[in-house]
């Protein structure tokens, strides 16, 4: 840090201006599990909003300054310490907000998608923050999109819903001629933290840490060695498929003949498909918490979200009925023993190594975050997710209830994975699915072959 900035901290620190906290649980995660640098762009959350209504720039400017003043994680950086990185807060901050003009040609689909795939990958700077960027990129007067990316230590898929619903709700906040703030955030993130914190003692800790030693003890790798690290920098390759809404009913229904969930079930059927298309049948995926059970939480932007491991053993002579019975107690007592996953590493983990997840290589995630769709007279805002922000597997199934249908989204390391291999996956994946819904009692070999 140069001599300039170190006289402006001190400035902020003396007089209010900022002030210093320990980082987060879920953010000591990024900064001492992540098998990449916490630099790199795969930690950049992103997505596109689409928008149509009478929004000049000079609107959207004000209405994002408005949400920067609400939610604090929007005027988050990092220090680094002596004892490792700190969280900057900032008491104010300024709108970090562009506005491109397209023409015609530059507004089509494909070339919106190249244009924010620029806009993801440019790098923060996380000490001088700010750690996000939103570019309106108008393709007429009432007809734009909004390129959002923010990273991972700040936010989840959780804040990308709430930005949009922030968005609009400062938007209308200033139409309706309003000049005072918008009504502050029950929970502050950094209030968050402090009761995470409060919370997670050693004592709290201990009996948890015990269950993932026991529950993880043996668990093989699937492809991956430390003395055999492989690059994972850059963000994953996205391919999305669709299970139809046919067969997105006949998975609810199941669920709830079997007295499941529609996670556990789903995740049986995966699980069943990753053992056939790897040929392991033991296996660990990681799954996403929220971490927002508390109403106080529910409207705050942040990093809040953990990872719980899920051990899957496959035994091909049981029928998938039985297959998700056990699945469905396994994820109950998992969810249970929930721990922040930078202490379940130190518990259970081989320390981070660069291109190794110290833990689990594939994610699974039935999507409960809120995914807004904003339509009201003279205004609507659609929300597209592009990239989760997390490199922290090698293989991803991401699951977005639309309606009875679902949208499947699978994320993929290119060095690893071609796209062919990964549509096989998702074929095997949805024919077990069939199976399954069609007779809950034929054995798991009958459904792998």
């Amino acid at each position: 840090m140069s001599e300039a900035k170190r006289d402006r901290l001190k400035q902020w620190l003396a007089s209010g201006e900022a002030r210093l906290l320990p980082l987060t649980f879920p953010q000591r995660e990024l900064w001492e599990t992540s098998p990449v640098a916490v630099t790199d762009m795969a930690h950049h959350i992103c997505c596109l909003i689409a928008v149509r209504g009478p929004i000049t720039p000079e609107d959207c400017r004000a209405a994002v300054q408005l949400v920067v003043e609400r939610q604090e994680a929007l005027r988050l950086s990092f220090l680094p310490g002596k004892n490792g990185p700190v969280q900057m807060i900032r008491q104010t901050g300024e709108a970090n907000f562009h506005v491109r003009e397209l023409s015609a040609a530059e507004g089509a689909p494909d070339a919106i998608e190249e244009l924010a795939r620029e806009i993801f990958a440019e790098p923060f700077d996380l000490v001088q923050g700010p750690v996000y960027r939103l570019v309106m990129l108008r393709r007429g007067a009432e007809d734009f999109v909004l390129a959002f990316a923010i990273h991972h230590a700040v936010a989840d898929g959780w804040t990308l819903g709430m930005f949009v619903e922030d968005l609009c709700g400062a938007y209308l906040h200033g139409k309706l001629g309003r000049r005072e703030p918008l009504p502050a955030v029950p929970l502050s993130y950094s209030a968050w933290g402090a009761a995470e914190r409060a919370f997670w003692t050693p004592a709290e800790l201990a009996p948890r840490a015990a269950f993932w030693q026991s529950n993880l003890a043996g668990t093989p790798r699937l492809w991956s060695t430390r003395e055999q690290p492989k690059s994972v920098a850059g963000a994953a390759q996205r391919w999305v498929a669709r299970l139809p809404a046919e067969l997105g009913g006949a998975a609810r229904e199941l669920a709830r003949r079997s007295g499941a969930t529609l996670f556990s079930t789903l995740l049986t059927a995966f699980q069943i498909a990753l053992a056939r298309w790897t040929g392991a049948d033991d296996l660990v995926v990681g799954t996403p918490v929220a971490n927002r059970g508390k109403q106080a939480v529910r409207e705050t932007m942040g990093y809040c979200s953990g990872v719980v491991p899920l051990r899957g053993q496959i035994d091909r002579a049981r029928p998938f009925s039985e297959a998700l019975r056990s699945v469905y107690q396994t994820t109950i007592d998992a969810f249970a023993h929930a721990m922040p996953f930078a202490e379940l590493v130190r518990a259970v983990g081989d320390p981070a190594a660069p291109g190794y997840n110290p833990v689990f290589e594939v994610r699974f995630a039935l999507q409960n975050h809120p995914v807004p769709e904003i339509a009201m007279i003279g205004l609507s805002a659609k929300l597209s997710m592009r990239s989760t922000g997390t490199p922290r597997f090698d293989l991803a199934c991401e699951i977005t209830e639309e309606g009875e249908a679902m949208e499947v989204a699978w994320l993929f390391r290119p060095g690893l994975f071609l796209q062919a291999e990964i549509r096989d996956l998702d074929r095997l994946f949805q024919n077990v699915l069939t199976g399954a819904c069609r007779a809950p009692q034929s054995r798991t070999a009958v459904l792998m072959a």
